[in-house]
């Protein structure tokens, strides 16, 4: 569960920003859309081969 502590007079919509970066960390919402849709686990692997070129080529040619 998650918890905002709210201090003495602090603004509604400054607690309820801290809430929505809170929750956006638990990564609920990429969890349940990721489960929406089976994806092979050869087509992760591809996909996840394919993204660590694409990061390597990045890191390359910023050196």
């Amino acid at each position: 569960m998650i918890v905002v502590p709210l201090k003495e007079g602090e603004n509604i919509e400054r607690a309820l920003k801290k809430f929505k970066r809170k929750f956006e960390k638990t990564g609920v919402v990429k969890e349940l859309r990721s489960r929406q849709a089976f994806i092979k686990p050869s087509v992760k692997k591809r996909k996840e081969h394919v993204h660590a070129v694409y990061v390597k080529q990045l890191q390359q040619a910023e050196n």
